[in-house]
Order: structure tokens, then sequence, then C-alpha cells
């Protein structure tokens, strides 16, 4: 669904965003039907490929996701660790991901199908961590953060989880 939001303040710029299932156009109140049509279908396009670009192509498989993982630990944690396997799960009700150190295997949750690539890393490099330090505690937490947007990542997951009313965690 498309609704197309006309200000009288706006002079010259075109906005697009997603509001849940809705992308909102925001548009100056003197354009055209014509260029309203015009821009709509624009922005539409130009909405799409910026979250086509987000997206990490690890979201197409779980070999996918397997190899993502390589290349997360040997970026950001010299190689010490690697996963039996990784595999996309059914959506957990309580964390967005999970691991057995035992046997070296990490599970995702659907949910995570869909957000922006460097989230599904973080998820992904706090995992591989698990591998290697149980809990929560000041060395875990110092090798996840040499992943860079570890913070950012953290804030978007909470963002979500807000917004969707799923009460998932950073702690759980």
């Amino acid at each position: 669904m498309v609704e197309v939001r006309r200000s009288r303040r706006r002079s010259r710029t075109v906005t697009a965003y997603r509001e849940g299932d809705t992308v909102v156009v925001l548009l100056p109140a003197r354009m055209t039907r014509a260029e309203e049509k015009h821009w709509v279908a624009e922005m539409l396009g130009r909405l799409e490929r910026s979250e086509t670009r987000r997206r990490s192509p690890a979201r197409t498989s779980d070999d996918a996701l397997l190899a993502r993982c390589q290349q997360l630990a040997a970026r950001h944690l010299a190689g010490k660790t690697e996963p039996s396997s990784v595999r996309w799960v059914a959506p957990m009700r309580t964390r967005w991901a999970s691991c057995t150190p035992a046997d070296g295997t990490i599970r995702v949750s659907e949910r995570l199908r869909d957000v922006p690539g460097w989230v599904l890393d973080y998820v992904l490099v706090h995992e591989l961590v698990h591998l290697l330090v149980p809990g929560h505690g000041a060395d875990f937490w110092a090798l996840v953060r040499r992943y860079p947007k570890t913070e950012r990542a953290m804030g978007y997951l909470e963002g979500l989880s807000a917004a969707a009313g799923w009460g998932i965690t950073e702690e759980d």
C-alpha cells in the first residue's frame, strides 16, 4: 500500500519510507497529479533498491549463512572459531539466535531474514563468540565488540523487538 502525503512547507524534496506495511511518500503540495505519479514510482524503485542493497546474501540459504559465518570469524575473530553448522529456524520466541558450543551449531531465527546485512552480521558474530566464551561477561563483550557496528545493531534489534511487541532482549 502507498500513502501520499502532501505538504505546503515542503518546497522541492520528495521522500519515501516504510511505516509498517505502508510506503509513505512525502511530496510538495504544488505537484501535479502527473508529477505525483512519476515521483511515487521513482521513490518506490529507490526504496526497493536501497532495501535490497542492505540485505545480506546470507539470507538465501543455510549454506550461505555458514559461508558468512566463516568470513566473519576470519575478519573479526582471527579465524579462532568455526561452527559445524549454521541454519535458519522457525521464529524463536525469546531470542534472535542460539548456539550449542558442545557441537558447534548455530541456529538463527527466521525473523532476521529481512534485516539489513550488518544487523545479521552482528548476530552471527555474537553467536560465533559464544562458541569461544560462554555467558555474557566482559571477555565475551570484548570479542563481540570487534565487530564495528555492534552498538548500532543492538539498537536496531531492540527497536525491532519493541515495535513488533516480541519482547526479545539482548541478554536472553
